[in-house]
């Protein structure tokens, strides 16, 4: 196969997920690692897409802002496991704020029951509707973002007015000069809204949004409590986050997991509380 079928087929692949693992374009491709390596390398001069660890993502600027749908593709096994982690913070009788995107919204298969669930997702409020989950859902109302957010200031005086437990926050990217960050400017306000609110702030995010930068900066790192993502992420990175989040959890995704896996929360599967201590 010539060099610019491959990438021809590689965009393609982009355009339909919007973002691959060169360990599937491997298999896609039937060349080897280091084949692969060098068209993403070619592609990423050409401003057709950006590297990220282990594959490559579309292309884009601090200001854009993906669909729900769009993201729901991407990682789905990394943000199975890393949903799980979360959850496992949360025991019965809790009261949990979750901000929006798709890590959050697979907490909805994971959440213990008996506990009251304050978010900003409209995806989430839904699906744990749809699943008929044992909690109380409170929807903080607002105007919705391309992502189902709900934002802007009805949101953030909802918001402003409750105190929960913990805050499960994902992000779109995340720095070490810039932070946590969105690309959108009013989600950023209603996100800090989210941490001023909660007694333990936990952030969810995949390896692919270490050095990624949004517009709006949401808070620094050292503002995550916990911060869990998955075992992609490289030695650097994680050496960095360690000296700054107050824990740095790494999960190891499971081959074949999906995001509409069926819950199989039990209290042994709640290895930690709220406080830190075992359970």
């Amino acid at each position: 196969m010539l060099a610019s079928q491959r990438r021809q087929q590689i965009a393609e692949a982009l355009e339909r997920e919007g973002a691959v693992r060169v360990a599937d374009l491997v298999t896609m491709l039937g060349v080897s690692d280091m084949t692969v390596r060098r068209d993403l390398d070619v592609m990423q001069r050409a401003g057709l897409l950006t590297k990220v660890h282990g594959g490559a993502m579309m292309p884009g600027n601090s200001a854009e802002e993906p669909s729900f749908e769009a993201k729901l593709s991407q990682y789905p096994n990394e943000k199975v496991a890393i949903a799980r982690a979360a959850a496992a913070l949360v025991r019965p009788g809790n009261s949990v704020a979750v901000s929006s995107g798709t890590t959050t919204w697979a907490l909805a298969r994971w959440l213990p029951p008996g506990i009251t669930v304050l978010t900003n997702s409209v995806s989430l409020a839904e699906e744990l509707r749809r699943i008929k989950h044992d909690s109380t859902v409170v929807l903080s109302g607002g105007v919705p973002t391309p992502s189902n957010a709900l934002v802007g200031p009805v949101a953030d005086a909802a918001i402003r007015s409750l105190n929960v437990d913990v805050l499960i926050l994902g992000v779109y990217g995340m720095d070490s000069k810039s932070g946590f960050t969105t690309p959108n400017i009013a989600e950023a306000e209603t996100d800090r809204t989210l941490v001023s609110c909660a007694r333990r702030t936990v952030v969810v995010a995949d390896h692919t949004k270490w050095r990624t930068v949004g517009l709006a900066q949401i808070g620094p790192l050292s503002m995550a409590h916990t911060l869990i993502t998955d075992d992609g992420l490289d030695s650097q990175a994680r050496e960095s986050l360690s000296s700054v989040v107050g824990d740095l959890v790494l999960v190891t995704p499971g081959a074949g997991a999906d995001l509409h896996g069926q819950p199989v929360w039990s209290p042994a599967h709640h290895a930690f509380g709220l406080d830190g201590t075992s359970g």
